[in-house]
């Protein structure tokens, strides 16, 4: 998109309150190490001999992402937030885990997106983004249809993307975007697999404070 027609962001403040001084130092130093580079990406030469790559819109403090990152090693995670506390956040937990199969983007998760190739991605998750609960502004909402043909484009082939929300109205409008792509499957049967936490699903504390207006849903997908 051209500068004079910029993308809405997507998400809120950048940063809050001051980040403590031993994440301030893994932002100089493990930082850098991490990043994504500029300009086109190869997943391939970010993690050579990764089974799979995974990307985590939205990680939020990092604790899904380092989590499933423990869990496979044998995993490239990609990990995108623009929220630098949180950023900083998911640097000590990779510090303290010694996970070395992580590269983040700290930036709009948009821009990550066109820098990839066609069908580069195994598997999405965007995780309780920011709901932008307020009828003027769902123009802003990461999941558009414009953001469904992106993620359809990156996925492979039987490739799997995962929405979560704990509000209502942003589960239902994310259904009928991400369902209107033909690109997509619901894989739901039965009201237990939107309600019931999957399996491979990682709590975080965020997730556990429950800010939104109902439960937790969870909208499981796969590229077709």
């Amino acid at each position: 998109m051209s500068d004079d027609h910029p993308l809405l962001r997507s998400y809120g403040r950048i940063k809050s309150r001051t980040i403590k001084p031993r994440q301030a130092a893994l932002m100089e130093t493990l930082l850098p190490q991490l990043r994504v580079p500029e300009g086109p990406i190869d997943p391939a030469a970010l993690a050579p001999g990764a089974a799979e790559v995974w990307l985590e819109i939205g990680f939020g403090g990092g604790e899904h992402l380092a989590g499933q990152a423990a869990r496979r090693p044998d995993v490239l995670l990609i990990g995108a937030e623009p929220f630098q506390n949180g950023v900083a956040s998911a640097l000590r937990h990779l510090d303290e885990q010694g996970l070395t199969n992580v590269r983040v983007h700290d930036g709009d998760a948009r821009d990550l997106l066109a820098r990839l190739p066609d069908a580069s991605l195994d598997r999405v998750f965007v995780l309780f983004p920011d709901p932008w609960p307020k009828a003027r502004h769902h123009k802003r909402r990461l999941l558009q249809a414009d953001t469904a043909a992106e993620l359809a484009r990156v996925l492979k082939p039987a490739g799997r993307l995962r929405f979560a929300s704990d509000w209502a109205d942003y589960v239902d409008w994310t259904l009928e975007r991400v369902s209107a792509n033909p690109a997509f499957r619901w894989t739901a049967e039965r009201a237990d697999d939107w309600r019931t936490p999957p399996a491979d699903h990682l709590t975080t504390r965020y997730e556990e404070k429950r800010l939104g207006d109902c439960a937790p849903v969870f909208l499981d997908f796969v590229r077709t």
